[in-house]
């Protein structure tokens, strides 16, 4: 640990939900009153109810949540007051004396859970048939509004102020020169963090990148038609998948109503994003990721009562006005990772980041730590070797 961990600003962080709410989320799961299914209907409608039953079944008589529980504990853990938010993170530091600091962003629907199988192989990545010269020093926050960051006290959650509350706890944990990965929510906080802190951020890496068409009629002539190909698979994601964007984005206080109430409604919002997003090849959500790693995730939300506040970042978003505007092109260099069900665009990223490295990859998906760890790792292990 640095010196600034054992500060009082910083304080040690124990994950034990009490047994009080694991039994009262298991006496709802089994009194749920389930939606019937139509006939003949299956995932293109949302989540079937008889895969949701079974799922649900599991959930509150076969899943260990002490087990999860468990493997988080296993690495430390603090919190910090910043900007009036409490941040949860995890500071896994390496034993290597030279070692990159790395900043870990999960995403919506996401949480520190999902980094788990990176741990071993950044901080320690000789006994992992890796260089040790590839060693990082690893802070991994619950975003503020999100998961054991604990619900919001007040709007204004802008990806801009998260980035600035990142900055800040890397400058707290004594971290002059860090890198910074980010997928989904955090492909735009991490970059927002290079150019809120250009000095001391040496790389941002993204996953799941969106790219906007812009106004320049040059670079969209000079779309390939694989690149049209995948603004257009952008646009009906958008018309056939975005219910969940608009309403956290327009009226998030009317889901959270729901989410707070029903775990099973909780599960199917987010299981969703497992069937919908991740690697195309895989037909269930547990095809691509584990399904108590997927139910971790979920409980999580459950918990923590943070299905609201994360959802109240989506408005916080889509009401930044100032984030839509054109902005300078950021400087830090970046690296994207490109998965099939991304629709990241090479020459339209090219006109905000400063992009030294794009990665395309024929297997994986939006949840790439889950998904593909060791892909991901070794995207890491070379992208900011070439910058130090």
């Amino acid at each position: 640990m640095t010196n600034s961990d054992s500060t009082p600003q910083v304080r040690p962080y124990r994950i034990d939900i009490p047994q009080e709410q694991l039994d009262d989320l298991r006496d709802r799961l089994r009194r749920t009153r389930w939606a019937p299914d139509l006939p003949g209907t299956g995932w293109e409608r949302g989540v079937p109810t008889s895969y949701l039953r079974d799922l649900a079944a599991y959930w509150a008589d076969g899943f260990d949540w002490r087990a999860q529980e468990a493997a988080l504990n296993a690495y430390p853990q603090f919190t910090t007051a910043i900007d009036g938010a409490d941040v949860h993170f995890l500071h896994v530091r390496s034993a290597a004396p030279h070692a990159t600091p790395l900043l870990l962003l999960h995403g919506w629907p996401g949480g520190v859970i999902e980094f788990l199988d990176l741990i071993g192989p950044l901080t320690d990545p000789a006994a992992h048939g890796g260089d040790p010269a590839d060693a990082f020093h690893l802070v991994i926050p619950s975003l503020p509004g999100y998961g054991f960051s604990g619900p919001l006290r007040d709007t204004g959650w802008t990806d801009g102020r998260t980035a600035a509350a990142m900055v800040e706890l890397m400058a707290r944990l004594g971290y002059e020169r860090y890198g910074v990965q980010g997928g989904d929510v955090s492909a735009f906080i991490a970059p927002l963090m290079g150019r809120a802190a250009p000095d001391n951020v040496i790389g941002v890496h993204v996953n799941a990148l969106l790219t906007f068409p812009t106004g320049d009629p040059a670079v969209m002539g000079a779309l390939t038609e694989a690149e049209r190909g995948r603004l257009a698979g952008m646009e009906e994601w958008q018309d056939r998948l975005g219910a969940y964007m608009r309403l956290q984005g327009t009226r998030p206080q009317t889901i959270a109503a729901s989410l707070h109430d029903s775990p099973a409604g909780q599960l199917a919002w987010i299981v969703e994003k497992f069937k919908d997003w991740t690697d195309p090849a895989a037909k269930l959500p547990e095809d691509a990721v584990d399904r108590d790693r997927i139910l971790a995730d979920v409980s999580v939300y459950w918990f923590t009562e943070t299905a609201g506040s994360s959802a109240h970042t989506y408005f916080e978003r889509f009401n930044d006005f100032a984030a839509w505007g054109p902005v300078e092109r950021g400087t830090v260099p970046t690296a994207v990772a490109v998965f099939p069900a991304d629709y990241s665009v090479r020459p339209l990223a090219e006109q905000v980041h400063n992009v030294v490295r794009w990665s395309e990859f024929d297997h994986g998906g939006h949840f790439a730590a889950l998904e593909t760890p060791d892909v991901l790792v070794t995207e890491l292990r070379e992208f900011f070797r070439s910058l130090t």
